[in-house]
């Protein structure tokens, strides 16, 4: 951006809608690609049990990939009829996309190796029901498949499914089961990701929370920063195995022929932060300040205005990872680094999260958090000093300037 441009921006918007349109510009820069995604939840079942999470793990879900830069198609609680329209739009929408999502919470079944979801008005009375009451998974999956080149698929839907079992008694219909079978993958394009809340055949447990444990690591893990998402599948599967004790593992079959990074950040590009102010007051400020000259390099004059933004420690002393530290923040002073990473985040992890998500939650269980993980992250905070006023960090940004500091003598 040239610097004509970016002195519009200042005299339209002041410093901190600088910020903003920054920002944007980064994520579009970082996500050229098209994204569209199909987010379908089921939970008040006309001829089966209510489900208390499917819809709840949907509609976070969808919320979750906006963020993201997805366009979202969306339904809750549909029938056949609301499913196949919704699926429709989807089918128009995501033609020529760069990468396709879909996303489903609630009932499914397999039948002699097909797997199928359940609108809320599946009663399956008989194998003829399958056709006319149920949705095939293998159609969704050719809607997402034209044109397309990344595809990826999540099925939070092997609840024991009381729909199968009568499928099954009354029917007589062989092969039926809750368990969802393996999905083959096609080639073309740049690839297809399919995870499956559990392993072929096996069931999933809804949960006691307000998501399944599924979808509940999904939400933690999808478009972490500059993580790729077979790593944050991985990561999913290990938080729904600890949380179940060893009784859930998720199914990944994957077949991507690049690296998918839904959430990339340029840790070396900094920001334009700070309380609104007019261009004249930024330009005063920048030259009394520093003491540059009007000529020099306007990229090095808002760098130095950059690092005058960036909050003091109440401390010179250095900062050791167990140690308390006097951050100069009420709401963390006195606390060490290795206590903070195990409390409850101040702000959001993720811009526009709802707090159901992450309120009461643990940070080392967001970020999967430990003492080397930390340190790579505070070296980043040294090279580029600016970075830390990139985005709010969870615990706010004196914790990253501890960091850095921290990083600075060694991660002791």
């Amino acid at each position: 951006m040239g610097s004509g441009v970016i002195t519009l921006y200042r005299t339209m918007f002041g410093v901190a809608g600088l910020m903003v349109i920054a920002l944007l510009l980064s994520m579009t820069i970082a996500n050229a690609e098209r994204r569209v995604a199909l987010v379908l939840g089921n939970s008040q079942y006309q001829h089966a049990a209510a489900l208390p999470n499917p819809v709840r793990d949907a509609k976070a879900m969808a919320e979750r990939l906006q963020t993201l830069g997805f366009e979202v198609v969306s339904g809750f609680d549909l029938t056949k009829q609301q499913t196949q329209s919704t699926v429709a739009q989807f089918a128009k929408q995501v033609r020529g996309a760069d990468i396709a999502l879909f996303f489903y919470a609630g009932h499914g079944l397999q039948v002699s190796g097909k797997n199928y979801l359940l609108p809320i008005d599946a009663a399956l009375e008989d194998e003829t029901s399958l056709d006319f009451e149920a949705v095939a998974v293998d159609f969704v999956l050719r809607q997402m498949s034209r044109e397309t080149s990344i595809r990826l698929v999540f099925l939070d839907a092997c609840r024991d499914n009381p729909l199968a079992q009568v499928l099954t008694k009354t029917a007589g219909v062989k092969g039926a089961s809750s368990g969802l079978a393996e999905i083959p993958i096609e080639n073309g394009g740049a690839g297809t990701l399919v995870t499956f809340a559990a392993s072929p055949n096996q069931l999933t447990y809804d949960g006691s929370g307000d998501h399944s444990p599924f979808t509940k690591a999904l939400l933690q893990h999808i478009g972490e920063t500059n993580i790729s998402i077979t790593e944050a599948v991985n990561r999913v599967t290990s938080d729904v195995f600890k949380a179940t004790n060893g009784k859930q593992r998720p199914w990944i079959n994957v077949s991507l022929t690049t690296e998918v990074v839904l959430h990339k950040v340029d840790l070396n590009a900094p920001l334009i932060v700070g309380e609104a102010s007019t261009p004249q007051e930024e330009a005063n400020s920048g030259t009394r300040n520093t003491g540059v000259s009007t000529g020099q390099n306007s990229d090095q004059l808002a760098l130095d205005v950059l690092r005058q933004k960036i909050p003091k420690l109440a401390t010179d002393e250095p900062i050791f990872f167990e140690r308390p530290i006097k951050f100069g923040d009420p709401a963390i002073d006195g606390k060490s680094i290795a206590q903070l990473i195990k409390s409850e985040p101040l702000f959001s992890p993720v811009e526009g999260l709802d707090k159901s998500v992450w309120q009461g939650k643990h940070c080392d269980n967001c970020h999967q958090w430990n003492e080397a993980r930390l340190c790579e992250q505070a070296k980043n905070f040294v090279t580029n000093d600016v970075s830390v006023l990139r985005l709010q960090h969870p615990l706010g940004t004196r914790f990253k300037v501890a960091l850095a500091r921290w990083a600075q003598s060694g991660c002791q």
